[in-house]
C-alpha cells in the first residue's frame, strides 16, 4: 500500500492587472519558501487589466512563474483572442457552469512529482 500524505496547495485569488501580476512575480518566491506547496493555483480572470487574461498573460504564470493551473471567472471571455489557448492548455479552466461547447474547460488534473491535484471551477 502506498503511504498518503497531505498535499500543500496555495491558491492566490483574483490578481488584478499589472500591479496584481507585479505583486504576484514579487510575492510567490518567498510563498513557496515559507510554505513549501505541492501545487499553486492562480485566479486570472482579472490578470489583463480587470478584463479577462490574455495567452501572453497566462503563459507567464504557467511557464514563467511555475503555477500549476489558473482558474477563470465571469470575465473568461472578454479577451477573444485567448478562445484557441483556453481550447489547448489544460491548465487553464473556466467556470464549469458555462455551456458545453464554449472554449475551455471547466475542469482539469495537474501532476507533479507523482501526485495529483483535480482543479474544478
Amino acid at each position: 500500500m502506498t503511504e498518503s500524505r497531505p498535499v500543500r496547495l496555495l491558491f492566490v485569488g483574483d490578481v488584478v492587472g499589472g500591479v496584481g501580476r507585479r505583486a504576484l512575480e514579487t510575492a510567490l518566491p518567498g510563498l513557496r519558501d515559507e510554505h513549501q506547496p505541492d501545487f499553486v493555483v492562480v485566479n486570472g480572470e482579472n490578470a489583463a487589466g480587470g478584463l479577462g487574461i490574455t495567452e501572453k498573460i497566462a503563459l507567464g504564470f504557467l511557464d514563467g512563474l511555475g503555477v500549476d493551473a489558473i482558474t477563470l471567472g465571469n470575465h473568461a471571455y472578454r479577451q477573444a483572442s485567448v478562445f484557441p489557448f483556453l481550447d489547448a492548455d489544460p491548465r487553464i479552466v473556466r467556470p464549469s457552469n458555462y455551456f458545453r461547447g464554449d472554449p475551455g474547460r471547466g475542469h482539469t488534473v495537474v501532476a507533479d512529482d507523482g501526485r495529483r491535484l483535480g482543479v474544478v471551477n
